[in-house]
């Protein structure tokens, strides 16, 4: 698990406008919630956030209010045609504290020989973990897989101190037959001619 040191800037302007001018300086609005307590408005230097942002909860390190806390990324707002990061919800934690993340997952093998269909079911796993030692995924062997085969969440060997957030019954992958496509039947016309 990585963890990435952000300098904060506390905001008092809100609405489209006053976003639109944090995003011409290179930053991003946010906001931090969390232990109960208010939310605080927030800006983050944009490009080290986008880069942060790039390993999968990532834990950050805020300088807030004159201490460091830390943070995971709860939600993530990016323009959907040029890609830049919008606005970003953060989630305060605390050493020790346990978290409900979704992991991806990593698959890998070969199946059984023969012409069988591979399909991900779930591409990420819900689990909890203590905020500071989030694995970064989890990894699923379909070695040996045949057709009608399936792996199941409470299958997968999960990182110690990580515990299921899903249904331990849960599908996560499934092999199917593949199936074969009917050669055209010839016509009788054909036939004759």
């Amino acid at each position: 698990m990585s963890e990435v040191k952000l300098a904060t800037e506390t905001r008092t302007e809100f609405g489209k406008g006053a976003a639109r001018r944090v995003r011409r300086e290179g930053k991003v609005p946010g906001v931090v919630y969390g232990h109960g307590g208010d939310p605080i408005h927030i800006t983050l230097p944009g490009h080290e956030l986008l880069l942060a942002l790039r390993t999968p909860n990532v834990l950050l390190s805020l300088e807030l209010e004159g201490k460091t806390q830390l943070a995971i990324p709860k939600a993530v707002q990016r323009d959907p045609l040029k890609g830049f990061l919008e606005h970003v919800d953060l989630l305060l934690v605390k050493l020790g504290e346990k978290v409900t993340v979704e992991l991806p997952i990593v698959v890998e093998g070969e199946l059984a020989p023969g012409a069988n269909i591979l399909e991900h079911v779930l591409n990420t796993l819900a689990v909890e973990t203590e905020a500071t030692h989030i694995p970064e995924s989890v990894t699923l062997s379909v070695a040996g897989l045949d057709a009608g085969d399936a792996v199941h969440a409470k299958d997968i060997k999960l990182p110690s101190g990580t515990t299921l957030a899903v249904d331990e019954d849960a599908v996560v992958v499934q092999v199917l037959a593949a199936q074969a496509e009917e050669a055209p039947a010839e016509s009788d016309e054909a036939a004759e001619a």
